[in-house]
């Protein structure tokens, strides 16, 4: 069915007259009315106003969806209206909507229609389409536009149809960072947009913050050539077993995606061995200790996040009673805070142990990971103390799957329930106390004395080294590196160096940004519209937007990035900022001490890296002649 099928002269609005969300709707019910669409007007009002209270159909881009399905509609169809001046439809980038399409489906609306709605969503992805129809100057035009529009789509398919004999092979991926906010994402993006030029199918799959999106399905598995997992933390691998698999960490698919694609296409990657092998040889390499490490440090996070923050706000409750021998518990309010922030805080250590112990050796070594983690947090051995007892855990269950794997089928049930819980929980709680736990307390207790009693210049050379860690590689081993040992500073009451780390991890974004702002003939067009939300994520803590522009030109960015974030982490030390929480950015300002100054260290650090981009990048004219 064609969407001219639905959409007529009569239902079509060229001006409206509204200024209000509630008066656009209105206007265009009313359109559907009269035009004898509907048998129930209030009844349809109130489903479209149902629709609108469970999240706004103003889809951005000048562009709103209001729609209903339901028995008032008497013929499906779409009312059209048009605002050249725009109008506020709670629109989800904020911007005005100029443009109206009201779906009517009605309750036994069959396939053809909804596919005939679904089409239209997508022709309004493209923005010149939507260009057309805010200049038509008819509604004989905007119908025409929409046909035309709809052939053009048709003749596609049909060339597509016949000058592909064979099916195009297809890939698939999977990205996942450890906070899941990020890279996970911005690899997915990459990954699709360099598979869209390069003509190439591909399917990715995202284990974000909010869980796992676009899910690998068994069809698309059987189907795929080869997939990508390009990952820094644990995803679900054994449906991987017997294709080709390229892993790589989850920074590679952003710098590098097309050459990610072209590895799969030409068939690069190792035949991958589901379950027997990956819990025990597959992950002894360096990049697999490192993305061990890196799932217990995803899941402790919310932890560290939230019972550090909720500490912080004890102490802004309890201001009365600084300096105080119970600063934090003064008041009701604040002893709440702080018991509920110092309850979530205890479970650091033990989910951190444990999650490192389940990359390892699955499910079965949650439990001795888990004790482990609580022996270490008991006995003063702190986060040190609990990567071992994760480590520890993980490959003492990959041993004694290899040991009881002899025992007889008939105590298969067993294994899960009891023999890997009691025989890991005594082994890991033993080596813990005898042998573990002893030497790392000591350390731990002569590490934090040592970092209690640094001042003055060494403190500030602290925070030099940290905050350059956090820009070598923007994510990558030595980034992660600073920003664990943040974290651990943290639970021990060392905010200040969290304090350097993330300012730090907020300059290469932040003074990208500004570069591409102040200094434009260094950056192309597409360069400066991507330098926009760096300042959006520079001052979220998400260092990873300096990626693309540090792999553009690695010998400009790089080195202007890790010395300004040097400076911002140096300085953030020598004017005593400190952070209670390991993340948050500037959302986290309202509980970091000396905040002014401790901004002053990021925007100086930002500054300097603006400036250093201006000296050591060429102008982009040069650039195009040289090329």
């Amino acid at each position: 069915m064609k969407i001219t099928n639905l959409i007529k002269k009569d239902t079509i609005i060229l001006n409206l007259e509204s200024v209000k969300k509630e008066d656009i709707l209105e206007e265009l019910i009313e359109e559907l009315y009269t035009a004898n669409r509907l048998n129930d007007r209030e009844e349809f009002k109130k489903e479209i106003l149902k629709r609108e209270s469970e999240g706004t159909t103003g889809i951005g881009d000048g562009i709103a969806i209001p729609h209903a399905k339901t028995k008032a509609v008497k013929i499906p169809s779409i009312a059209f209206g048009r605002s050249k001046t725009g109008v506020d439809f709670d629109s989800l980038d904020g911007e005005p909507t100029n443009l109206f399409f009201m779906i009517a489906a009605s309750e036994g609306a069959d396939n053809d229609h909804l596919e005939t709605l679904s089409k239209l969503a997508t022709f309004l992805m493209d923005k010149d389409f939507s260009k057309n129809l805010l200049k038509a100057n008819s509604k004989e035009e905007i119908i025409e536009i929409i046909d035309k529009k709809e052939m053009e789509e048709e003749n596609k398919l049909a060339k597509k149809d016949t000058s592909q004999d064979v099916k195009r092979e297809k890939i698939l991926a999977v990205t996942a960072c450890p906070t899941g906010i990020a890279h996970t994402y911005m690899a997915a993006d990459a990954l699709k947009q360099k598979a869209e030029e390069m003509g190439v199918d591909i399917k990715v799959e995202t284990n974000g913050s909010t869980g796992v999106k676009n899910e690998l399905t068994q069809e698309d598995i059987r189907e795929a050539k080869a997939i990508i997992v390009s990952a820094d933390t644990k995803v679900y691998m054994d449906r991987f077993d017997g294709k080709k698999v390229i892993q790589t960490p989850v920074s590679e698919a952003i710098k590098n995606p097309q050459g990610l694609i072209k590895r799969a296409l030409e068939g690069e990657g190792n035949i991958y061995k589901g379950k027997g092998e990956t819990s025990s040889t597959s992950k002894t390499g360096g990049k697999n200790i490192y993305t061990n490490l890196m799932n217990g440090v995803s899941n402790m996070l919310p932890f560290v996040v939230g019972g550090g923050i909720l500490i912080a706000l004890s102490f802004l409750f309890d201001f009365n009673n600084a300096g105080g021998g119970d600063y934090g518990s003064g008041n009701s309010i604040a002893a709440f805070f702080n018991t509920l922030g110092g309850t979530a805080f205890s479970f650091m250590l033990p989910i951190l142990a444990g999650y490192i112990a389940f990359s390892i050796g699955d499910r079965p070594a949650l439990a001795p990971g888990f004790v482990g983690g609580a022996l270490a947090a008991n006995g003063n051995a702190g986060f040190l103390g609990a990567l071992f007892a994760g480590f520890l855990a993980g490959y003492i269950v990959v041993g004694l799957r290899k040991l009881f794997d002899k025992l007889p089928n008939s105590l298969e049930g067993i294994k899960p329930v009891l023999l890997f819980p009691l025989f890991g929980i005594l082994i890991v709680g033993f080596v813990m106390n005898f042998i573990i736990v002893p030497p790392v307390e000591a350390l731990n207790t002569g590490m934090n004395n040592f970092l209690n009693t640094l001042g003055g210049s060494n403190k500030v050379i602290l925070g030099l080294l940290l905050g350059g860690m956090m820009a070598v590689d923007m994510g990558g081993p030595v980034n992660k590196a600073a920003y664990v040992f943040g974290v651990a500073s943290v639970a021990e009451g060392n905010g200040h160096i969290m304090a350097a780390v993330m300012a730090g991890g907020m300059v290469p974004p932040l003074g990208i940004a500004l570069a591409t702002t102040l200094f434009k003939d260094k950056f192309t067009l597409a360069e400066r519209d991507a330098g926009k939300t760096n300042y959006v994520m520079g001052l979220s803590f998400i260092t990873e937007g300096a990626i693309p522009f540090a792999a553009a030109d690695p010998k400009s960015v790089i080195p202007s990035i890790i010395v300004g974030s040097a400076i911002a982490g140096g300085l953030s030390e020598l004017f005593g900022a400190s952070s209670p929480a390991p993340h948050g950015g500037i959302f986290v300002f309202p509980v970091v001490s000396n905040w002014l100054l401790y901004f002053a260290s990021i925007l100086i650090g930002s500054v300097v890296t603006a400036i250093l981009l201006k000296i050591l990048k060429k102008d982009i004219q040069i650039q195009k002649v040289n090329s």
